[in-house]
């Protein structure tokens, strides 16, 4: 177990280059553990006497570990002095590590991980809208295995859920990939195509009570699947704080009317005609705002910025959540949208802390769930985008 921990911080005010020289510095011997919440895995560094000798982030290792971390954007990091038992697999000096890791970076070929942005460039990149029209896969986080139970096998093209069916039950994609789908009256539109270790279903999924799907889920090429041990991770639900559960499922609800969203404007349905007289700019794009809040009566709206103007997202009402989201930003407010008020907004303000102290004593599961909900939402908030410019 990691321990002795001489040095941390956030890779927002100290990045990876100057983390290397700090360690580099001062012979430092140890290990370097970073995590983000836009990476599933966190990435270790292991260094002897100053100089980084392993490394590991997920799949990778060695060198091509440490180039993926000069990615991360934001996130946290911890320096653990102490011996490293670790094969020596980098044999490049400190000094090659950083200019090289810095190139990759300005080249494109190091791929950087953060909070999502909403350029045009982006969007197309990002929602897959190329020559092959194909979006990328989302892959989730390491599957905790004792909170599944049976398999489940569909081959290829097999419908696994139906929007408008029924179905209490969440499974974990252990294999393959599934496409998430939804029918509009010009045809179907691919939402997100997932990976191993999403999840298909939702927190409302552990509330007692008929649960209808809102897409349709395709098996792309053979999937296998895991049920997921709905009576523990369902009793974990319900023993959170009933404002933490709010948050949960106003991310879930989220999800669900950006992807309507998307529909409407595919649909070309778009009948956005600027602010309405009766409500008032609650926060502008862009503002360093850290609170969140829940929405006791009234409604926001939840506005985006492209070169033809405001794009509308959704509308938020009584018992949503708003404003910054303290683990993962997923391209909505505040970084990225306005929120506008109406006049009769009634909000209460979180205590962040006692917020983030809850996250932090979630079991690996509820964490990898969060994390799976928000990198869809911002899969989904790419193609809203698309869809309002490409008019």
């Amino acid at each position: 177990m990691l321990n002795n921990t001489v040095l941390k911080g956030s890779l927002h005010f100290i990045n990876l280059p100057d983390i290397l020289q700090i360690l580099g510095g001062n012979n430092s011997t140890g290990t370097l553990r970073l995590t983000s919440p836009y990476a599933p895995d966190a990435g270790f560094i292991y260094f002897l006497n100053g100089n980084p000798i392993n490394s590991t982030c997920g799949l990778l290792e060695g060198i091509e570990s440490i180039y993926a971390l000069f990615g991360w954007t934001e996130g946290k990091f911890e320096f653990h002095e102490g011996d490293v038992q670790m094969e020596h697999l980098v044999k490049q000096s400190r000094m090659e590590i950083v200019l090289d890791a810095l190139r990759m970076l300005d080249d494109g070929v190091t791929k950087r991980v953060g909070p999502p942005s909403f350029d045009e460039t982006d969007i197309e990149k990002r929602a897959g809208f190329g020559e092959k029209n194909c979006l990328p896969v989302i892959k989730g986080a390491s599957i905790d295995y004792s909170d599944v139970g049976e398999e489940d096998f569909f081959y290829d093209g097999s419908v696994i859920g139906k929007r408008g069916g029924f179905g209490n039950w969440i499974w974990v994609i252990y294999e393959g990939i599934v496409t998430v789908r939804r029918e509009t009256i010009h045809g179907h539109i691919d939402i997100a195509r997932l990976g191993p270790g999403c999840f298909i279903g939702t927190f409302r999924a552990l509330l007692f009570g008929s649960y209808v799907r809102s897409v349709t889920v395709l098996a792309e090429g053979d999937v296998r699947l895991a049920t997921l041990m709905k009576e523990r991770v369902g009793y974990e639900f319900s023993s959170l704080s009933p404002i933490f559960r709010s948050f949960l499922l106003s991310l879930n609800d989220r999800l669900r009317r950006i992807t309507d969203r998307a529909v409407e404007l595919y649909n070309q349905e778009d009948h956005y005609n600027g602010f309405p007289k009766d409500k008032k700019i609650f926060s502008e794009m862009g503002a360093s705002q850290k609170d969140l809040f829940a929405i006791t009566q009234g409604e926001v709206d939840i506005i985006g910025q492209t070169q033809k103007g405001d794009l509308p997202l959704l509308t938020l009402k009584k018992d949503d959540v708003f404003g910054n989201n303290p683990f993962v930003d997923f391209g909505h407010e505040p970084r990225s949208a306005s929120v506008i008020a109406s006049n009769d907004l009634e909000v209460v303000k979180f205590d962040t802390q006692k917020f983030q102290e809850e996250y932090d004593s979630l079991s690996n599961t509820l964490r990898n769930m969060i994390y799976h909900l928000c990198s869809c939402i911002t899969m989904t908030t790419s193609l809203v985008y698309h869809f309002h410019t490409r008019k």
